[in-house]
């Protein structure tokens, strides 16, 4: 997002004098930082209001069409919206990047419905990453009462009674890439009528693909071409009445938020040449941005041993920013990046706001994936009819559902890239008013990082997209999906790209296809299980024990972590504690209870090099990108006070390894440059595995990634190395390219990973430099100084930029 900004670094401490406030936003914030003496602002950034540009409509756009755009208020388009128009109708695949809140939806919806009032025969797919978003357009879409169009839903929430209507007659349906894959491609023959007249293919959002998800949307994408190629008509094209205009397939219009090069990313998930439209001409009001640091906790009185500085949690901070909020009467979307953070700060909030004003804690709730359908369908009524006035939500509302009204947002921890961060903070301030948005840090080192050096987030081009439809963990599977919809021939394999013909030969040699004169058929009369997510096993349902009542689910992947036996698990506010996790049916039980502690899993991992892809020979140091085999096993969990933290106890858990072959970048270093550093051998284990964290921590800056998208391995000498060595790895399956990225920067990288372990003004390490939140060894052993000697002696002999990938 470019922003012409101007920016105001605060002074923290008592006494410190906030600056003048102007609008809405300042006067918000100068009502929450008067609740610490401590100010908690370290910068405040501030962007201008900006008018917007209209431009007339197109001249293909039908009356009817203006005139229902018209009862909507909407009297004339901006000129990117028209831009982006024009270009689709006139038969090019096109994506419009502009800011949160530019009406990207009039883009691809001018062309669409032109074509479908023109031609009783077209239709339309629109796909959405999450069922919230699709159900949001189709509420709109509805409410233009275009005669003809019928939009509906498609998903895992429609009914089955009203699914074969909508085959039959809906000309606009909306759907997600998973529905997509699991159920609309593997039944193309009862969708021939719609995929034969399919005009147009709507992907909203499509910078949320990114990683294994968008290599396998990417192919889910393909397979939908290929299917609109076997049932292919001659397809009208409104503005060339004279005679009909061939194509291969369906235009596709792609609508991202602001991303770097966002028509390569475009073109690398759909496999078509894209044009790009990324100027926002759209009108927008002023934002205050600020940057809040949590306040330092007093020392443990009771424990005077332990000198380790702890910040107060984030949820906290954030609990406590949501409930000053909604006491002011503003209405607040707070976005916490786990599922039980959410449900922390709605149940903090709640708590907070009944002690003040007695069932305020009502006009509070949590909202995240897991939930039941109905409970879902039923926030989000509630909170577009302003019965709510806060919301503590996962990134599933990140996404453009239209929250009119919204004052405020709190974003508790950096989202992972300044693509998402812009995207939340644009979810306040919609109608042209001024709005306020506070980046609340967690205790950990990428986000101490950001809140003191402002420059990383501000004026800056947000990241490119990553994802690699070339990953052979993604391109087989989808091969073999594209094989049991219909069988697989030589031009076939064109569209999946150049390692498809590879890809192919391995799953004839497996078994899993049939090689014969007219193509490769799928053998097995089962479909093959394919996850877009890259999440490990089917869901698993959370039940409570006494009354059978489903209360959500679970990823597979994430169940040993989350619904181990004795995890305390929220739902909705309600504390429960698993009683036992089936694996095999997928069925975690629980019951509920409200002890005074909580719980955190912990892991033990092992890493076995098996290729180099590239590497950079840079004397004493070895910087190295490959593929590893990584095998995990959660072992125990710890149950903590939550109330102050202490561990209680450590129980054991008999759970199964897990293992994942992926990508990996990993250093080494010479013991005898380590010694002359002024490592001791005795700390080499400490200062690897703080520098470790550390780097994990920082990634994200340099790669759109999530620190929980990665995982790393530290050691004195590793088997395969021969040296110390530093491991970041993948937690997908084949890579989702971070890796690639992390070496292609790595002295960037690692330049600010030193940066941020030695600007800490703790003494032995802490949450903001070396700890970590997802440390399976309890964060011992941690050297903190000789973290950053080691760094040192990598970044003395590191090139600027190692060699690019083999």
């Amino acid at each position: 997002m470019q922003y012409v900004s101007s920016s105001v670094t605060v002074s923290s401490g008592p006494g410190a004098d906030p600056p003048e406030v102007a609008g809405s936003g300042d006067r918000l914030l100068a009502m929450m930082r008067r609740r610490s003496s401590e100010d908690p602002i370290t910068h405040i950034e501030r962007v201008p209001a900006r008018a917007g540009i209209t431009t007339d409509w197109p001249g293909w756009v039908p009356a009817e069409l203006r005139a229902a755009l018209g009862r909507r208020g909407v009297e004339a388009p901006w000129k990117h919206q028209a831009e982006a128009a024009e270009l689709a109708f006139s038969g090019r695949h096109v994506v419009i990047a502009t800011g949160t809140a530019s009406g990207k939806s009039m883009a691809y919806l001018l062309p669409a419905l032109a074509t479908l009032l023109a031609d009783p025969r077209a239709t339309v797919l629109y796909l959405a990453p999450t069922k919230a978003l699709a159900a949001d357009q189709a509420r709109a879409l509805a409410e233009l009462e275009l005669e003809g169009i019928r939009p509906a839903c498609y998903d895992g929430d429609t009914p089955r009674a009203e699914r074969d209507w909508i085959r039959r007659h809906s000309r606009f349906v909306l759907t997600n890439p998973d529905m997509l894959h699991h159920g609309i491609l593997p039944g193309n023959a009862q969708w021939t009528a719609f995929l034969r007249r399919l005009s147009f293919v709507i992907v909203d959002e499509c910078h949320t693909y990114r990683g294994v998800f968008g290599s396998h949307v990417a192919h889910v994408l393909r397979r939908l071409r290929r299917q609109c190629e076997r049932y292919a008509r001659p397809a009208r094209v409104p503005s060339q009445p004279s005679g009909p205009h061939r194509r291969t397939g369906p235009v596709f219009v792609l609508a991202s938020a602001t991303s770097g090069d966002p028509a390569a990313t475009a073109e690398r998930l759909t496999g078509h040449p894209v044009a790009a439209v990324t100027e926002d001409t759209s009108p927008r009001g002023g934002v205050t941005f600020a940057l809040w640091e949590p306040p330092l906790l007093p020392p443990d009185t009771d424990n005077p041993a332990d000198l380790t500085p702890t910040r107060r949690s984030a949820l906290r901070e954030t609990a406590d920013l949501l409930a000053d909020s909604i006491t002011a009467g503003v209405r607040t979307l707070a976005f916490v990046r786990s599922r039980r953070g959410a449900e922390v700060v709605a149940t903090s909030a709640r708590r907070s706001l009944d002690e003040a004003v007695p069932g305020l804690g009502r006009r509070v709730a949590a909202y995240r994936g897991g939930y039941l359908p109905e409970e879902r369908r039923a926030l989000e009524r509630a909170l577009l009819d302003g019965e709510l006035l806060g919301l503590a939500s996962t990134n599933a509302l990140e996404l453009g559902v239209d929250l009119v009204g919204l004052d405020a947002v709190l974003i508790c921890g950096y989202p992972g890239t300044r693509a998402s961060l812009w995207q939340q903070a644009g979810r306040a301030g919609r109608s042209g008013q001024e709005a306020l948005a506070v980046l609340v840090a967690r205790d950990d080192p990428l986000d101490t990082y950001l809140v003191h050096h402002p420059e990383a987030l501000f004026g800056r081009p947000v990241e490119a997209t990553v994802l690699d439809p070339g990953n052979p963990y993604v391109l087989g599977p989808q091969l073999a999906c594209a094989a049991a919809e219909a069988p697989l021939t030589p031009a076939d394999l064109e569209l999946f790209g150049p390692g498809a013909r590879a890809a192919v030969d391995e799953l004839v040699a497996a078994g899993a296809l049939r090689a014969r004169p007219t193509g490769w058929y799928w053998r097995d009369p089962r479909r093959p299980e394919v996850d877009l997510r890259g999440q490990d096993g089917a869901p698993v349902c959370v039940v409570e024990a006494a009354t059978g009542r489903l209360l959500g689910t679970v990823d597979g992947g994430s169940a040993h972590f989350l619904v181990h036996p004795g995890a305390v698990h929220l739902h909705q506010g309600v504390s429960y504690v698993v009683d036992s996790l089936d694996l095999a049916d997928g069925c975690a039980l629980v019951h509920p209870a409200e002890p005074d502690w909580s719980t955190h899993a912990r892991d033990v991992t092992s890493l076995t090099v098996l290729a180099v892809r590239s590497y950079t020979d840079a004397g004493p140091v070895g910087m190295f990108l490959g593929e590893v085999d990584v095998t995990s096993q959660v072992v125990s969990y710890q149950r903590r006070r939550i109330a102050t933290g202490e561990v209680i106890d450590t129980r054991p858990l008999d759970l199964p390894a897990r293992e994942l072959r992926t990508m990996a970048v990993w250093f080494t270093v010479s013991p005898q440059a380590l010694a002359a550093a002024g490592v001791e051998p005795a700390e080499v284990p400490g200062a690897l595995h703080a520098a470790e964290h550390a780097a994990i921590g920082l990634l994200p800056l340099v790669a759109t990634c999530d620190r929980w998208d990665i995982g790393g391995l530290s050691t004195a000498v590793h088997p395969d190395t021969g040296a110390p060595t530093v491991f970041v790895y993948d937690g997908h399956p084949g890579g989702a390219g971070f890796a690639e990225r992390a070496y292609a920067v790595a002295a960037q990288w690692l330049r600010a990973t030193r940066e941020a372990i030695s600007a800490c003004g703790c003494e032995a390490g802490c949450p903001s430099c070396v700890q970590s939140p997802k440390c399976g060894n309890g964060n011992n052993p941690l050297a903190k100084n000789d973290a950053v000697r080691v760094l040192d002696v990598v970044l003395a002999n590191l090139p600027p930029e190692p060699s690019p990938p083999a």
